[in-house]
């Protein structure tokens, strides 16, 4: 008898452990399943402001606030523009002076805890940029996603889409640029974004449900007037762009991509931000385990690098070695699968989905010698 009530209390302990880690693994991956638009990824830490000056702006010293280049400057309630770190400046040992561009939102107070972002951006294109757009529903698989439209003078449109994190006004940063060499741009909502239908599970699916959002933006654009597409995106949008190009039926349209941090291992991206949660080792794998039931995304590493064999159109990738989100050795391995048809734009110093910050002259000339041909 006592030998029979040990086994069941061994068996009571076994499956408690097992629903703890079911439940663990599902909690760990929703750092990238329920990821939130327009909040910061859990790789991006919180920065403290020790003070603000006419021009410039204190920050909590960290790898972060030393980036080089333009950033947004994000709070629960504001956001700033900040630009170079001021070493010159008078400073404590553990802060770090940046430019401070312009306060576009709210105010920035001393102890105010907030996060570099590549959103420069807030609004729309005609309260950030004084740009004409007109505001549009893309009838998509699941309902209106809604969409800013800048005008052009060219039949090719740029579709842009943004990733993990952010939303379209990412799409901000480039539109200016794009609208000097005359292209219209589609700066599309997805699925799961505000005002976008929600997912029927609600989860992000890390591209691979959401392209069938860009396939619509492409339908859409035909409709009124594109002849060709240029697909532009960022991270997770940037996934989303290369599946469309390969899987799309309409993907006689693209022109050409352009992938900003692509995500290309939906396992890695995972476990990084899982574990940026402080996520103990042990759960990663439950966590990716988790995803896979939760969402039936393929467990293959290399399908998304494995798909571009089936790619047809030029693609410019811009990523860097810095990036802890999305591995840029499969950016390199991209690029080396597909030479002639895929190049790799370096970029150093620079977070996920923020290859246009340290540098944005240098991005914007890989981005125009890359179009110029597709004009």
């Amino acid at each position: 008898m006592r030998t029979v009530k040990a086994t069941a209390a061994a068996v009571t302990v076994a499956l408690a452990a097992g629903a703890a880690g079911v439940a663990a693994g599902r909690l760990a991956s929703d750092a990238a399943l329920k990821a939130p638009p327009g909040r910061p990824l859990p790789t991006e830490p919180r920065l403290t402001v020790h003070g603000t000056a006419p021009g410039r702006i204190t920050l909590t010293r960290d790898l972060a606030s030393l980036r080089p280049g333009t950033y947004g400057l994000a709070g629960d309630a504001s956001h700033a523009v900040v630009g170079s770190v001021l070493e010159a400046a008078p400073h404590a040992a553990d802060t770090v002076v940046r430019r401070l561009e312009r306060v576009t939102h709210g105010s920035l107070e001393t102890g105010d805890h907030v996060w570099l972002t590549p959103n420069v951006h807030i609004g729309d294109p005609a309260s950030a940029l004084g740009l004409d757009h007109a505001d549009i529903d893309v009838p998509g698989e699941l309902g209106a996603l809604p969409a800013w439209f800048v005008p052009g003078a060219r039949d090719t449109w740029v579709i842009a889409v943004h990733g993990l994190g952010t939303t379209r006004e990412l799409a901000m940063n480039l539109m200016a640029f794009l609208h000097r060499l005359r292209f219209p741009v589609l700066a599309l909502a997805y699925r799961g974004d505000l005002g976008a239908p929600r997912p029927p599970d609600g989860l992000n699916h890390l591209g691979e449900s959401e392209w069938r959002d860009v396939d619509a933006a492409i339908r859409y654009a035909v409709r009124y007037g594109a002849q060709r597409v240029v697909l532009h995106g960022w991270s997770t949008g940037g996934t989303m762009c290369l599946h469309t190009a390969v899987r799309s039926a309409v993907r006689d349209r693209i022109r050409g991509l352009v992938l900003d941090s692509p995500v290309l291992d939906w396992q890695t991206t995972l476990r990084a931000l899982a574990a940026a949660r402080r996520t103990p080792a042990a759960v990663l794998p439950l966590a990716v385990r988790a995803a896979q039931g939760r969402t039936g995304l393929h467990g293959d590493p290399d399908r998304a690098v494995a798909e571009a064999d089936d790619l047809a159109v030029p693609a410019l990738v811009l990523h860097g070695p810095d990036d802890t989100v999305a591995p840029w050795r499969l950016s390199r391995r991209l690029a080396e699968r597909r030479p002639g048809l895929v190049s790799l734009h370096t970029v150093p110093n620079a977070p996920h989905g923020a290859m246009w910050n340290p540098d944005p002259t240098a991005y914007q000339e890989a981005l125009r010698r890359f179009l110029t041909p597709l004009m």
